[in-house]
């Protein structure tokens, strides 16, 4: 009863009222549904009644279908590009990286912004500039003008993915946080799914700008479907917030991420072979040295580095990035290799591109409620594993090898990376506090997409390096795949010390 009251006197509240108006979308509150919600809250402290919730979960999902179904179409395109443009493989690498330099230094900005300025209008204007750089990428003429829309598309998407985490992370109690997040992640594997078909039917009729139409028409819907569902007032706004952001801050950072990724793909920049222009590496470590410095004597900094204090976030971040790094690097060579080996064409890839994702789809709602009632440290060192195992065994199979077995490998893949997918956002929020969700979640998607940045333009590198060595075609893809696993398997140290305080398993 004591309880009851309690509940009560919280939703009569102003406060209280008004985040039930807004969750409601406007409708007035009676007093069987303040009952209602008493009995079942869907979250700890926001007022938002579990259907509620569940409204605003399933407008989010709708949002984060753009960046995978940018990504994976791009995938089929990438060899249509390589060929209309006559690029070599590092080159090509850059398409992706484009995309995804932005896409992670920006991640940590949309998370810490979305605490003072609000994570509804943040989401809105990033599905804007993402629907502007897709329209500038599809009527792009040449390679320049694709790159500056893929820049752009990155800088809009990059919000998506925190600004949805700190939101479900806001409006979900920890217990459920889990079954949340994989339900909301799910819709990623699934548009990997469509995204790759629908591409290879385009690119074979209209070439390799088809392949980036079909997202400039979802981010419309995504923003009418946010506009509609998503009520403000789940994030505190403050004024002046924006003039007072740590914007040296963020320079540093982008400076800092910027020349590493120009070191490790230096030719098509500056010239010199990739991995040897030493001038990019000590910008690096300056920019980074002087990030840390400045961010430590800040009174608000940008990236709160006192969150890595937090163990169990250090080590989940750590983990998601090597499972970037790994699942990005063969998503990069695997529609190079079914060209350039086995000869497939634009649709023949497409089908072959839905495996990965389809086996995802299956497992990424399935880990999510492991992760809830056993933890996540299994699911996590599982998928690595896979993930380790797949790559090794790519580079084992022979030039003749039908396509049965590559069929197998990525199943196996999407199954390894769907187990872990939600276990990893649910241990890296969990101990985090309310104040500090947005920062966080923001620090942690750009950690986790540095992997797949750093993957990316690393297999496109280490293909170059090894082809303009002389080796036979395949010879150059073996390679590459198991310098992947060797690297992968430093994310192995860190999932097996992802131990989590325990939690009560729910009757």
């Amino acid at each position: 009863m004591k309880a009851s009251t309690t509940s009560l006197a919280k939703t009569h509240s102003p406060t209280a009222t008004n985040r039930n108006r807004n969750g409601l979308r406007g409708k007035t509150t009676d007093v069987t549904e303040i009952a209602k919600r008493a009995e079942t809250p869907a979250s700890s402290g926001t007022g938002i009644s579990a259907e509620a919730a569940r409204r605003i979960l399933i407008g989010l999902m709708i949002p984060n279908i753009i960046m995978p179904m940018a990504s994976s179409m791009s995938r089929v395109a990438l060899p249509i590009i390589r060929d209309d443009f006559q690029i070599p493989a590092d080159t090509t690498a850059w398409i992706a990286t484009a995309f995804t330099l932005p896409f992670m230094i920006l991640m940590p900005v949309y998370g810490r912004l979305s605490d003072g300025v609000g994570r509804r209008r943040l989401l809105l204007a990033g599905i804007v500039i993402f629907a502007v750089g897709t329209a500038m990428t599809v009527t792009a003429t040449g390679l320049a003008g694709l790159m500056i829309g893929r820049m752009v598309q990155g800088i809009g998407t990059a919000g998506i993915m925190p600004l949805g985490m700190a939101l479900i992370s806001t409006i979900f109690s920890p217990d459920e946080r889990g079954k949340a997040m994989g339900t909301w992640s799910s819709v990623g594997p699934v548009t990997g799914v469509i995204g790759p078909l629908l591409a290879g039917f385009l690119v074979t009729g209209w070439g390799w700008r088809g392949a980036f139409a079909p997202p400039l028409i979802m981010s419309a819907i995504a923003f009418v479907v946010v506009y509609k569902i998503v009520p403000a007032g789940l994030s505190t706004v403050r004024k002046g917030f924006i003039r007072s952001f740590d914007w040296t801050g963020v320079c540093l950072l982008a400076l800092a991420s910027t020349a590493l990724l120009f070191y490790l793909s230096s030719r098509p920049i500056t010239g010199v072979p990739s991995l040897q222009d030493w001038r990019l590496l000590l910008a690096t470590l300056v920019a980074a040295s002087a990030f840390v410095v400045w961010e430590t004597r800040r009174k608000d900094p940008f990236v709160a580095l006192s969150v890595f204090r937090n163990r169990i976030f250090t080590l989940a971040s750590i983990s998601a990035s090597a499972r970037m790094f790994a699942m990005s690097g063969i998503s990069f060579l695997i529609p190079l290799y079914l060209v350039d080996i086995h000869n497939l064409s634009a649709s023949a890839l497409g089908f072959m591109l839905v495996i990965n994702p389809g086996c995802m789809a299956l497992m990424v709602r399935f880990g999510g409620v492991i992760s809830d009632r056993w933890g996540s440290r299994w699911p996590v060192v599982s998928g690595l594993i896979g993930q380790i195992v797949v790559a090794a065994l790519f580079a084992r199979l022979p030039e003749t090898v039908s396509l049965w077995p590559i069929i197998a490998l990525l199943t196996i893949h999407g199954l390894a990376v769907g187990l872990m997918l939600a276990a990893l956002h649910s241990a890296a929020m969990q101990q985090i506090p309310e104040e500090q969700m947005g920062v966080a979640a923001g620090l942690y998607s750009m950690i986790r997409f540095a992997g797949a940045v750093v993957g990316t333009a690393l297999a496109g590198v280490l293909l170059q390096i090894f082809l303009d060595r002389g080796l036979l075609t395949i010879n150059a893809y073996q390679i590459v795949f198991l310098c992947i696993a060797g690297f992968s398997a430093v994310g192995l140290f860190a999932a097996f010390n992802l131990r989590e305080p325990q939690r009560a398993v729910a009757g």
